[in-house]
């Protein structure tokens, strides 16, 4: 089952690589706005196009085979990658006092007016 999402992944992953590389982008007609053209610069797009639609269904398939295969993949894995590791600095006490106690600081002596 894994491979069949992996295959599907990654056909889904260059699908959409080579689809987005396709279309046209939005400020391609900008050179002729100025010039009487009839395209819109920035505002509405009129109808959908065929490789719009192409592109947000292979972009779904990618979602959804991304989460699948974390599914399989991340699944019983609990391990942490700091296991095993050794603290090499003791924990940090505080030095004051032989019982790591830290003893209360004297308030600071009122300033003087002269």
């Amino acid at each position: 089952m894994k491979p069949i999402f992996i295959i599907l992944h990654i056909a889904a992953c260059i699908a959409l690589i080579i689809i987005v590389l396709l279309q046209r982008g939005k400020g391609a007609g900008m050179g002729a706005a100025f010039g009487g053209s009839s395209q819109t610069v920035f505002g509405s797009t009129g109808a959908t196009s065929f490789l719009h639609k192409v592109t947000t269904l292979v972009a779904i398939l990618f979602m959804v085979t991304s989460l699948t295969l974390s599914f399989f993949f991340g699944k019983g894995t609990t391990s942490s990658i700091m296991e095993g590791v050794k603290s090499t600095n003791p924990p940090v006490t505080d030095q004051a006092t032989p019982g790591g106690e830290a003893q209360p600081e004297a308030p600071a002596p009122p300033a003087e007016n002269q």
